[in-house]
């Protein structure tokens, strides 16, 4: 048996907020519409991981979701301009990668980052 796919389903009665988060801000593709379940991605390929931590690293919380951008500081702008409060840098890491926190319109905590 080999895992194909993973995804992250979190509940919500407000689809639009995912819209404007997940489609506007991160530029993801609608994918699938149910009218009651609606999945947002990307064509690009990516590697199949589930992470688990004590802590984020830098002394920061285990973030609920991370999503690696090609252009950390276009991301960043992005937020800034929809005025999504940041939680957490940007900073540069030492282990390689410079990124920022903010929190989806669900609470979950996002680790928004770029490999340096």
């Amino acid at each position: 048996m080999k895992v194909k796919r993973i995804m992250s389903n979190t509940a919500t009665s407000d689809l639009d907020k995912a819209a404007a988060f997940y489609g506007e801000i991160l530029g993801l593709e609608l994918l699938m519409d149910h009218g009651w379940f609606r999945t947002y991605g990307s064509d690009e390929n990516m590697t199949v991981q589930v992470s688990f931590g004590t802590e984020g690293g830098s002394g920061t919380p285990v973030p609920d979701l991370s999503i690696e951008v090609d252009d950390i500081e276009a991301a960043l702008a992005r937020f800034e301009k929809a005025n999504v409060p940041i939680e957490y840098g940007p900073a540069s890491e030492p282990w390689g990668v410079r990124r920022f926190y903010v929190r989806d319109p669900f609470g979950k905590l996002v680790n928004i980052l770029q490999h340096e």
